[in-house]
């Protein structure tokens, strides 16, 4: 009796800690208004894996916010129809803490799992992890990145969502010369984009005759005060500093080299933004003298009207690019698979993203993007700003 009391004893706390374990998984599902098989159609499974926690999770938030709330008026909406029959979204979203490796595995789970014909990544570094196997395994890798490598190498199932970010080299390089000088100091996050990005500006740098007076990188994973790597290069006397990673700690290196007295430009990578580098710094004013690109409150594209006033409600704050862009390509995946006529071949999703441009609805282009390039490329018009005076200023990219 004794035994078998035991026995039942220690089967209840098994049960227990396998549900507590269920319940601390890092997988999280957003049905976007989908009830699984009570909605009558079938359920395409789109995967998401980015930071979600530690200092990029300001970051990877706002890009799954995108997704989701994309996913969620095509659910409220009916969904989408292939070959006759309803299907609705389920995103499926895992944290991989902006670390290429996580990424990779978090693919592989999501496909073995989720077999989730669409994985997106807010990160260079884990489109790169993903690239090694998403051919073989099958899926179409939707890379939130400006990094044109990750559509260059071959791969034929990858898609670039932001535009390519070496054409901000000349209008950045042009804007922060003549307004503050030719002597740049580098402090762009450690990350391989942040490298990759460093690697592209100082020869165009130099090119037009400037000198790179201080080469380093900040590891954001890693650090949070950054006054000794700041005060190291002011020591060179910069008139610039290209600073750029996810934008709360990007603000946060701005912040510090204003209050070591730097008097100088920011080039500010397209990672950054702006007006959410704002909530850190206070004001526009510590950003004075900034180049970087034009925050999409202050865009003029015919679907931001309603886009913006619809992201406020559901999240009490002002989308981002990351937001807006992850949102439209959710979208134009959305009607890529409509005309593909499938739900899980990504190579015949691939082949109508073309098509996906050119159905998505008028009131849904919260950027303008007429086309993508051979290599799997969106092709969007380059919004470029600065702040002068405490304000937002466009500046023309050509």
């Amino acid at each position: 009796m004794k035994k078998s009391k035991l026995l039942l004893v220690l089967s209840v706390m098994f049960s227990l800690i396998f549900s507590l374990a269920a319940c601390n998984s890092s997988e999280k599902t957003d049905t976007g208004g989908l009830d699984g098989e009570a909605s009558g159609g079938g359920t395409i499974n789109i995967g998401y894996t980015g930071p979600l926690s530690g200092p990029a999770a300001f970051y990877g938030e706002r890009t799954l916010n995108g997704v989701q709330m994309a996913a969620e008026e095509i659910n409220n909406a009916g969904g989408v129809e292939v070959n006759g029959k309803k299907y609705k979204f389920n995103i499926v979203s895992l944290d991989d803490k902006y670390l290429p490796n996580e990424a990779g595995a978090n693919a592989k789970r999501l496909m073995q799992e989720n077999k989730t014909p669409i994985i997106f990544t807010p990160h260079s570094g884990g489109v790169a992890a993903m690239q090694v196997f998403n051919q073989q395994e099958k899926f179409v890798i939707g890379a939130y990145t400006s990094e044109p490598k990750v559509t260059e190498g071959g791969n034929k199932l990858t898609v670039r969502i932001p535009p390519r970010y070496d054409g901000y080299l000349e209008p950045f390089t042009n804007y922060s010369m003549e307004k503050f000088g030719k002597k740049i100091a580098f402090l762009p996050t450690a990350s391989q984009y942040g490298k990759d990005w460093a690697e592209k500006l100082q020869p165009h740098w130099e090119k037009a005759g400037g000198e790179v007076v201080y080469n380093s990188s900040i590891d954001f994973a890693k650090d949070t005060d950054f006054f000794t790597i700041i005060t190291n290069a002011l020591k060179e006397k910069p008139d610039v500093l290209f600073i750029g990673g996810p934008s709360e700690p990007t603000a946060k290196v701005a912040k510090q080299a204003r209050e070591l007295g730097f008097k100088g430009g920011f080039i500010v990578m397209d990672q950054a933004k702006f007006d959410e580098m704002k909530k850190v710094t206070g004001s526009y004013d510590v950003l004075n003298g900034a180049i970087g690109v034009m925050p999409l409150v202050n865009s003029d594209s015919p679907g931001i009207p309603e886009f913006v006033k619809n992201y406020q409600a559901k999240y009490n704050e002002d989308p981002g690019s990351e937001a807006g862009l992850n949102y439209i390509a959710m979208y134009v995946f959305a009607e890529a698979i409509k005309a593909a006529g499938s739900v899980d071949d990504p190579e015949k999703i691939m082949a109508h993203m073309q098509d996906g441009l050119d159905n998505l609805p008028e009131d849904k282009k919260v950027y303008v993007i007429p086309k993508i390039d051979p290599n799997g490329g969106f092709e969007a018009e380059l919004i470029v700003a600065a702040i002068e005076d405490g304000k937002v200023v466009p500046i023309k990219a050509d």
